[in-house]
């Protein structure tokens, strides 16, 4: 597969078992981008909030459930801002809670994934992600 592109995925989760396993996916599936990882929705905006280092990811894969800021808190600061309120962010947590995905979705996230039992899934999940959202012309 051509990815003349590298894009820069954030994965931001304070599970470093799932961080691990999101991105192990991916390059599983041939999808070579620059992975970084944040464990908490405060490491994410501290990112932005340092205008001379601050990298702007392509994608973010955020957790809903994490101490500190979490996920909606992140959605909501993010989408106040011009530029940020551009990058994409694909919610992937462990709820499947009706009132999770509507508030993700009233919050402004792109997409609402539920974290998948089998690694099988994960794999299909990451594929469809980067499909959609990370190769030009894909199909």
């Amino acid at each position: 597969m051509d990815q003349s592109v590298m894009h820069s995925v954030f994965i931001v989760d304070d599970d470093v078992d799932d961080r691990e396993s999101i991105r192990d996916a991916f390059l599983e599936n041939n999808h070579q981008h620059r992975f970084v990882f944040m464990q908490s929705g405060d490491q994410l905006l501290r990112n932005f909030s340092d205008e001379r280092g601050a990298i702007h990811p392509s994608l973010i894969l955020l957790d809903l459930n994490m101490p500190g800021k979490d996920g909606r808190e992140v959605l909501f600061e993010m989408k106040k801002h011009d530029t940020l309120k551009l990058i994409p962010v694909i919610v992937i947590t462990t709820s499947s809670a009706d009132k999770d995905k509507e508030a993700s979705y009233r919050l402004g996230a792109n997409c609402f994934l539920t974290k998948p039992n089998s690694y099988k899934e994960l794999m299909e999940i990451t594929d469809s992600i980067a499909r959609l959202w990370l190769v030009p012309n894909s199909k």
